[in-house]
This record gives C-alpha cells, sequence and structure tokens, in this order.
C-alpha cells in the first residue's frame, strides 16, 4: 500500500471512492475535477491519496490560509478500514502542513458519522463544543448531493 500526494491525474478514482461511500456529502462546483483542481494547485502537495493494487482505497483534500490547515473530504474504502490506512493519510497531510509552518488543523465531521467521529476520537483529535459553525452559500448552483 501507497501514501502519497494527490494530482489532478487521480480524480477519476478518487472521484469513484467518493461515489462508493454511503452517505458521503459532494458539491456539484467544489467537487468538481476543475474544483479539485484549483484547490490543489492553491494547496500543492498537500492533498494525499492511498492506492492499492492500483487501486485508491484513500484520500483526503487537506490545504491552508496561512494560518490554519483544513482537512476535507477525509474517507477510507469500506473494504480497507481499520488497517491503518485513515491514520497514515492523516499523519502525511500534518506533516506537509507543519512544513509550511502551520500549527493547528481542524475539520468538519458530520454528527450522523459515527465511523468517522469514533476515528477522529480514536486518533485523539478534540471535539470542539465552545464554537458554532456558520456556513453561507455564494452559489446555488453547488449542490450538495449525498450519496444513498
Amino acid at each position: 500500500m501507497e501514501i502519497r500526494a494527490m494530482t489532478i491525474e487521480d480524480y477519476e478514482g478518487v472521484y469513484a471512492l467518493w461515489m462508493s461511500i454511503k452517505n458521503f456529502a459532494i458539491r456539484s462546483l467544489d467537487d468538481s475535477r476543475e474544483g479539485v483542481e484549483r484547490f490543489l494547485r492553491r494547496n500543492p502537495g498537500t492533498s494525499v491519496v492511498a492506492v492499492e493494487d492500483g487501486k485508491i482505497v484513500g484520500s483526503i483534500l487537506c490545504g491552508h490560509d496561512g494560518r490554519r490547515g483544513c482537512l476535507y473530504h477525509v474517507c477510507v474504502h469500506e473494504d480497507y478500514r481499520m488497517r491503518g490506512i485513515g491514520k497514515g493519510m492523516v499523519v502525511f497531510c500534518m506533516e506537509k502542513l507543519e512544513k509550511e509552518q502551520i500549527s493547528k488543523v481542524s475539520l468538519i465531521a458530520f454528527t450522523a458519522n459515527d465511523i468517522g467521529n469514533a476515528f477522529w476520537k480514536e486518533i485523539g483529535w478534540t471535539k470542539r463544543e465552545d464554537l458554532n459553525y456558520y456556513d453561507f452559500v455564494l452559489n446555488r448552483k453547488n449542490i450538495v448531493k449525498f450519496n444513498q
């Protein structure tokens, strides 16, 4: 199994992974090939994929704004979970962010994502109870779709 930086050439495999995960949410614009390519250009070398037998089995979009890092779409294919792949990818991202002098990383996990929330707790991340998360849609064409 290989954990390496994601490139835009990985997009089709990453998209297929996203589509394989139940209740995974994607946005029509942000998660399109063009949207991901824009993200990767802005954050070169920080996003990651896990590859086994030529297949992408895990991925994280990782970037920062110069002050705080953020992880997006953290996922491992159901058949490959509980093997350390998720933790390995998170460590990869954190090491890349540290090299860019980023000292804090955050992420959003849906409250109904029991598997994901258990994962973050298990690897030592802290759930914030002291803040509210606010969102504003700038482009109504950027539709969110949840996999069934």
